[in-house]
């Protein structure tokens, strides 16, 4: 039987519509409407690194332009409509996917217990009680408020102090929940003065549990490998994955399509019929220029960027300023169903300042498409709190770089 193909624009634009970037946001980006922006891209990444906005806030805001950092302090921290874990890496979560999360608590503990004791510091594992019974004592802590007479780390990000690892360990297996944080700082209480009951006392079978990571995941991303759906939420198994596309596959509720990759070869995938349906029905994008955060779903994977749209991108962190192509955390630029570009740019004091932005291959910054990038840079402003947009002599570069 051959397989559909499906042809990389209406892939792309797919691929945007499951993640919310397609058409234009007009919600209100707080409430019940920031609930739905978050239960439909399944999760939101959190990150530290703030030279522009911190990821998560961007991530949202390039959805609902009027979303402002406040409103999802408010549903993690005051409504419990969210709630802070871990898939690919930290992440905001819908609540209702909490009862979920337990096979992952379960998974991640056993893996923290196989990994964390060769590298972490000694004695870690004996701290564990002494957190547990601090917090159920005292509420909300802090990694300050634990392991008060331990050596603190100079060596980097991970030298822990060992009660900081046991807090970290306590809140990754499930018995503590992120109460709020302040700045950027966690604030880690009892999961069951945390979590709402009606979401904390339902339990699932692990098979429906992968059943239901699997469905959430095609869902969203309307097409993938088994991998690539295993990946989604990193809670299911590559085996676990695998036999679940086998026994989708054979009992109809899934089938296989070639998806068209941006040099025109083409990679099979699973999807559904309603999913290609849908994607030959979709509306044109809109012609909006977006500045997308570096974690942003859609681009989170960096090898199905490039295979989708032909963006190749990493953060060059820890390459030398000599050697580095752009700048070492340069944000990409969507316009339509396309990468056009990325930005160099940060807030310094009340300004944002422009330093470069580098078109792709084969796009051209002609008077409307550089119109859309500087009404973004103003719709920003609204975002990070500047009140001007500064620009470095020569920042736009007139010829796309070379591949």
């Amino acid at each position: 039987m051959t397989r559909p193909v499906l042809d990389n624009q209406h892939a792309r634009r797919l691929f945007l519509d499951r993640h919310l970037l397609l058409r234009p946001g007009s919600g209100p980006g707080k409430g019940e409407d920031l609930n739905a922006v978050l239960h439909g891209l399944g999760f939101v990444q959190v990150d530290s690194v703030n030279t522009l906005a911190r990821a998560h806030d961007l991530i949202l805001w390039s959805r609902r332009g009027q979303y402002r950092p406040k409103a999802l302090e408010t549903l993690v921290a005051h409504h419990r409509t969210a709630f802070e874990h871990w898939t690919h890496d930290a992440a905001i979560v819908p609540m209702s996917f909490y009862p979920m999360w337990r096979l992952k608590f379960t998974r991640d503990e056993a893996r923290m217990r196989a990994r964390w004791t060769p590298v972490r510091r000694e004695g870690w594992e004996d701290e564990i009680d002494t957190v547990l019974r601090h917090v159920a004592d005292t509420g909300p802590v802090c990694s300050l408020d634990v392991g008060g007479g331990e050596k603190r780390g100079s060596s980097g990000w991970w030298d822990w102090h060992p009660s900081k690892t046991a807090l970290e360990f306590l809140w990754r297996s499930g018995r503590l929940a992120i109460s709020h944080r302040r700045g950027f700082r966690k604030f880690y209480d009892l999961a069951e003065r945390v979590i709402p009951p009606e979401h904390s006392d339902r339990r699932l079978d692990d098979r429906d549990i992968v059943d239901w990571a699997m469905s959430e995941a095609l869902w969203r991303l309307g097409f993938g490998t088994s991998g690539e759906l295993a990946a989604f939420f990193d809670m299911v198994t590559r085996d676990e994955a695998k036999a679940w596309c086998a026994e989708a596959l054979s009992c109809g509720r899934i089938l296989e399509a070639d998806i068209e990759m941006a040099n025109g070869a083409l990679r099979r995938s699973f999807t559904t019929a309603s999913i290609l349906d849908e994607a030959y029905s979709l509306s044109a994008p809109t012609s909006r220029v977006r500045i997308l955060s570096p974690f942003d779903p859609a681009l989170r994977d960096r090898a199905r960027a490039e295979r989708l749209f032909g963006f190749h991108y990493r953060i060059e962190i820890f390459v030398p300023e000599a050697k580095r192509r752009y700048g070492y955390y340069v944000f990409p630029v969507l316009q339509g169903d396309r990468i056009i570009g990325r930005l160099d740019v940060k807030r310094a004091g009340n300004a944002l300042a422009v330093r470069a932005f580098w078109p792709e291959v084969g796009v051209g910054m002609g008077r409307a498409r550089t119109a859309g990038l500087m009404s973004e840079l103003e719709r920003v402003k609204g975002l990070v709190g500047s009140d001007r947009v500064e620009f470095s002599p020569d920042w736009l570069h007139d010829r796309p770089s070379a591949a």
